[in-house]
């Protein structure tokens, strides 16, 4: 491959995330501009920059290496990571939005007005972003070293450094705009060459892939049929709680908003996922050294000039590089803006802007000393980790908090600690290759099927058993997670913009900003436009 265009198209890619960046620093005039983008986030920009983060280095990269490596059992990956967001469209995306957070932090405390609740979701929200910022920074690495020559490290630390400059300096605004361009230059750079690819499949006479090829190489697990489930699991019910994902519903208008956004987010990652299994499929043709010791991951950087000689290819494969660190940026952008905001509210000493962009480049350096120290696992498998601890922690916590009116913080507590906390305990003991075979390995390496029922009966017993701690502004908060918008005081469109350094239980909310109060009956008061005061009666069902 001429490394010349590929250095080039790095460059663009960098040069093009910095100027669309500092597009949105122009327009951002406020510290709700910075935090949440004022709340104003139209449902089709949100989706393209919820896609955009979305598709990581496991979807860019290691779908693909695990189809090439495992054959069509890895289609889950794809499936699991699209249908994530219907489970989020069902349960979650709405009643969050008419929360009125910023972070999952301020979700927990608002709902169950407790600061130790707070302080052990902060952990697991920063956790889970630094297990999911190792494998974007490891797949930068990659990606140069295979396609430049260059160091292991060099990848990884440019990556942290565009990163770090583009959160720091514009905020959500920014990220918003920089995100959306990267899900349409992510497409475009699998979907071109995709296209040449199959034509050159046909022109070679449509050779047949060899699917059988998984028996040649070691075992994904001993108990593979366990390990798919466990997959399914973590995926469905682990995308509800990513914070770089939470973190984008709160830029959204309102709870109608959110799910439009939803819905077109199921379309765009969709159409996204039809693509990676080409390349694994076709990796199986045109470089099939990959499953006997390279990293399989490197399939879709190497595919197009194997598969088309000369300039056409040298072209193809700069665009397949420029979209892969398009993917490393993307979403290494969201996940620090979500660590770097719950650290600024819940670890530094004070809040605000200029202490934001102080704790970016610790959100960043903690995961980027990780990915240096770690290496040799798919980066489909390490995200995928990240997914259990998610699923095992934050689903439990979101879909109990949002729809049971019994839970406490004694209960929040005891599913975070049981269900995140084993889920964590076994993702670093996998990591660390203490265990590798038999069912204690598939046990840990593929932990949601057994740590969310643990998390959500943890949270369900223990608060039946704590029943005199419920929260007394539980009815209020059920009210305002499942009223529609239209019974709600002030705009539709949202009247005041909530400060994000402030708790919910505190913070106006963009959809108007009153208070409810009341059990499906009840006044409800609005100092959002125009200080509007309604009687509403009515069951208060979701919206």
């Amino acid at each position: 491959m001429n490394q010349s265009y590929t250095v080039a198209a790095v460059t663009v890619v960098v040069l093009a995330t910095v100027l669309v960046g500092g597009f949105g620093l122009r327009i951002s005039r406020t510290t709700s501009d910075f935090y949440v983008a004022s709340r104003t986030v139209r449902p089709a920009l949100n989706a393209a920059a919820i896609s955009g983060e979305y598709l990581s280095a496991a979807s860019f990269l290691g779908v693909a290496g695990l189809v090439l490596l495992h054959g069509p059992d890895m289609l889950w990956y794809p499936v699991g990571y699209t249908a994530g967001y219907l489970v989020l469209l069902l349960f979650v995306a709405a009643p969050l939005r008419r929360s009125g957070a910023y972070t999952l932090p301020d979700f927990a405390e608002g709902r169950l007005e407790s600061r130790a609740v707070r302080r052990l979701v902060s952990v697991f929200v920063v956790g889970a972003g630094w297990l999911y910022l190792v494998p974007q920074l490891q797949g930068a690495g990659l990606t140069l070293k295979i396609l430049t020559g260059a160091p292991d490290w060099f990848g990884g630390v440019l990556v942290a450094l565009v990163v770090v400059v583009a959160v720091a300096a514009g905020g959500m605004r920014s990220i918003t705009f920089v995100q959306a361009f990267q899900y349409w230059l992510k497409l475009t750079a699998l979907l071109v060459p995709a296209l040449f690819l199959l034509l050159a499949w046909q022109g070679d006479g449509r050779p047949r892939v060899d699917l059988d090829l998984t028996a040649a190489v070691v075992g994904r697990a001993d108990h593979p049929l366990y390990a798919t489930y466990g997959l399914i699991v973590a995926t469905f019910l682990g995308t509800m709680g990513l914070p770089h994902v939470v973190v984008r519903f709160y830029t959204s208008p309102n709870g109608r908003a959110a799910r439009r956004t939803t819905v077109i987010v199921l379309a765009l990652v969709g159409a996204f996922y039809l693509l990676p299994p080409v390349y694994g499929a076709l990796g199986r043709l045109y470089v099939p050294e990959l499953p006997y010791g390279t990293e399989a991951d490197a399939a879709v950087l190497l595919l197009p000039e194997r598969a088309i000689s000369g300039l056409g290819g040298d072209l193809l494969g700069a665009l397949v590089a420029g979209g892969a660190f398009a993917a490393f940026l993307s979403t290494a952008s969201g996940l620090t803006m979500a660590v770097a905001g719950v650290l600024t509210q819940d670890v530094l000493p004070s809040r605000g802007v200029r202490h934001f962009r102080l704790a970016t480049p610790l959100a960043m350096a903690v995961p980027l000393g990780g990915s240096l120290l770690v290496s040799g696992m798919p980066v489909a498998d390490s995200v995928g980790m990240a997914f259990a601890v998610s699923a095992s922690s934050f689903c439990p916590l979101l879909v109990l908090g949002i729809w049971w009116r019994r839970l406490t913080p004694p209960g929040a507590i005891a599913g975070l600690l049981l269900g995140g906390g084993l889920a964590f305990a076994a993702t670093v003991i996998t990591v660390s290759g203490s265990v590798r075979s038999g069912w204690p390995h598939a046990l840990l390496a593929w932990p949601a099927v057994w740590s969310v029922p643990v998390g959500f009966l943890a949270m369900i017993l223990v608060s039946l058993a704590t029943r005199g701690r419920i929260p007394s502004g539980t009815n209020a908060a059920m009210t305002r997670f499942h009223l529609p918008e239209v019974l709600m005081s002030g705009s539709r469109d949202g009247g005041a913009s909530a400060s994000p350094s402030a708790s919910p239980s505190a913070s106006p909310d963009a959809t108007g900003g009153g208070t409810v109060t009341g059990n499906g009956t009840g006044d409800v008061t609005g100092n959002g436009a125009g200080n509007v005061t309604e009687n509403v009666t009515g069951t208060g069902g979701a919206g």
